[in-house]
């Protein structure tokens, strides 16, 4: 389950960095095209986290009914919750499409980072409600204990992403032309489309969950909004941490955002490879839990401990390895790259602490435990990161003070579900 879940998994960050590795190094404007390729994906990035809820919510509710084997309860479930998120994503597009300017200012964006900025995002929001049908899809696929499917799709959309954004980028002459920044983000949104027109034939032609909606609504809607409702407050509060890093690096200078955008994406690339045992923990976790099986749960969170730090300190090797080879991908730029390679290392250092923030993530996430997961990121952010975040700015260290504040993060969120987890269920599996 873990490794095609993987390959799913990066296909999310494989879509942004592709978009930064070949904005980064157009003829025209590339430090500045990149910057606002990073300020607007932070902030879509927190569109998507904020709606893309509906994975874990759908995955844990699905999978728990497996468990019980007791499916046909909720097979009305999964196309409720699609017309409901992307509802939201259409409100969504109507609000901020006019105020786009307004609101990277607010992430210190001006002049012609802050042109492209919106010229971007007005592409790209387009793709928003195939994004969040997708998201959706995949959290059905997962309550399912399914992970195939999805890693399929992906690969369509991060394939179909990365040809495009070649073609639309530096054109095709005398048949293409050159679009910059602008073609990568057409490029997105035609992958963005395909990956959930793909996503809907396999959901109708592999399994019995139906596409339609229809009323009454199911009796899980009110613990599936409840569990939406909790995940939103904690992806507000994730992406403080997001909006704070993203403002405080731009206003640093256009290098900073640019050698920030390219290490924040590395960053979740390496996020969501993790994310693949993270996803099994899901997944499994919500079966076994649903079954009452707490002896083999407490085995699962054992073994994907070992197998996330395995993966963890593997990437670190492997970056350590490319360590400058890897910047020289994303721009030509001395001064960002100069700046890039000051913070690589703490990137590279985190990744074995964010795999098991991570999987002990997903595991609370598929036994449905969403407000432990909201209260510990809420004391994580507003208690560690950000107060750490201003005292280390204060010392002018920059960059070194976003990424040292977010390992802190990470440890802070961490820990706390491991002493958790293993509180309440180490007593359960001894007395089965």
């Amino acid at each position: 389950m873990a490794i095609p879940a993987l390959i799913s998994g990066v296909s999310e960050p494989i879509l942004s960095i592709t978009d930064t590795a070949i904005v980064g190094n157009m003829p025209v404007d590339a430090t500045e095209s990149l910057a606002a390729v990073g300020i607007v994906g932070a902030f879509i990035s927190m569109l998507i986290w904020v709606l893309g809820q509906t994975r874990s919510a759908i995955s844990s509710i699905v999978s728990q009914y497996v468990g019980a084997d007791n499916l046909d309860k909720v097979k009305n479930l999964p196309a409720q919750a699609i017309f409901i998120i992307t509802s939201l994503s259409i409100l969504i597009i109507l609000i901020t499409y006019p105020l786009a300017e307004h609101i990277f200012k607010l992430y210190n964006a001006s002049h012609l980072i802050l042109d492209y900025s919106v010229d971007y995002y007005r592409i790209r929001v387009f793709g928003f409600p195939f994004t969040l049908f997708t998201i959706a899809v995949f959290g059905t696929f997962r309550g399912l204990q399914n992970t195939f499917y999805p890693m399929i799709i992906a690969i369509v959309g991060a394939t179909t992403n990365i040809v495009l954004d070649f073609i639309l980028v530096f054109g095709i002459e005398g048949f293409i032309p050159a679009m910059n920044i602008k073609g990568a983000a057409y490029a997105s949104v035609i992958a963005q489309l395909l990956m959930a027109l793909v996503s809907a034939y396999y959901l109708l032609t592999k399994t019995t969950i139906p596409l339609r909606f229809s009323l009454p609504f199911n009796s899980e809607i009110k613990r599936f909004l409840l569990m939406i409702m909790n995940l939103f407050i904690r992806t507000l509060a994730l992406n403080v941490t997001l909006y704070y890093a993203s403002a405080f690096s731009t206003s640093y200078g256009k290098e900073y955002i640019a050698a920030y955008t390219i290490a924040i994406n590395l960053w979740f690339l390496g996020a969501f490879i993790i994310d693949g045992y993270a996803s099994a923990g899901n997944i499994l976790s919500g079966k076994l839990y649903g079954a009452k099986d707490y002896g083999k749960l407490l085995k699962l969170s054992n073994q994907l401990i070992k197998y996330g730090i395995v993966v963890g300190i593997t990437m670190a090797i492997l970056g350590t390895f490319i360590y400058y080879p890897i910047g020289t991908l994303f721009t030509k730029d001395e001064a960002v790259l100069n700046e890039f390679y000051k913070v690589f290392w703490i990137v590279l250092a985190m990744q074995p602490l964010c795999a098991v923030a991570f999987i002990f993530d997903g595991m609370f996430k598929g036994m449905g435990k969403m407000k432990t997961l909201r209260n510990i990121l809420l004391f994580s952010t507003f208690l560690v990161f950000v107060p750490v975040l201003f005292w280390l700015d204060s010392m002018d260290y920059k960059l070194y003070a976003i990424f040292t504040a977010f390992t802190l993060w990470i440890i802070a969120r961490g820990l706390p579900l491991i002493v958790k987890f293993r509180k309440e269920f180490l007593p359960l599996s001894q007395n089965r």
